[in-house]
């Protein structure tokens, strides 16, 4: 799945597919500038910023157990978000600072670094990278993501998906190949 925020006429995050159909609005309300956003890939929960309330939030994938993680002052002008273990990291990015926040309760804030101009931040663990399996968007025998001529993507499940391509060009009736 695709997770993302949306704050133009009406704020929200939401999920897709990689190819963009059965998109699905998780949070639409009580939302006014959600911009960060990262994933606890193994308990399946979404957080997010919210630059206008001041508000770090989480839910489930389904937009259940939605509950505010931490809110004001504190906080204010985050951009970047990223989980490990116990805690949410993020860039204030009126000084650059590295903040970390306890994900459970919003307590034990702390500033951990200080990094010029940054303003994204990711964490990178092994042991929550899903496993590579075999998927509909392997390459083929010519040499083609999936046996589509531009570009692949993954649809509802790893082993379907859809064919796209470049700007310019035009699906054919294949559902494979570009013209």
């Amino acid at each position: 799945k695709l997770f993302f925020t949306d704050y133009g006429n009406a704020a929200k995050v939401e999920r897709c597919d990689m190819d963009g159909m059965n998109r699905t609005w998780i949070v639409d309300s009580k939302i006014e500038q959600p911009t960060a956003l990262a994933l606890d890939l193994v308990n399946k929960y979404v957080y997010w910023v919210d630059i206008y309330l001041d508000s770090v939030e989480v839910v489930d994938y389904q937009g259940r157990k939605r509950h505010t993680i931490t809110k004001g002052r504190q906080i204010r002008h985050l951009c970047g978000l990223t989980v490990f273990e116990s805690y949410l990291y993020t860039v204030n990015s009126d000084n650059f600072n590295i903040l970390r926040v306890n994900r459970y309760n919003g307590t034990d804030v702390q500033s951990l670094a200080r990094l010029d101009n940054a303003k994204e931040i990711h964490v990178y663990q092994k042991r929550t990278q899903t496993a590579v399996r075999s998927h509909a968007c392997e390459v083929d025998p010519y040499g083609m993501p999936g046996g589509c001529s531009h570009i692949c993507l993954l649809s509802s499940n790893y082993k379907a998906r859809t064919c796209r391509c470049r700007t310019g060009f035009i699906l054919g009736s294949d559902g494979r190949s570009c013209k």
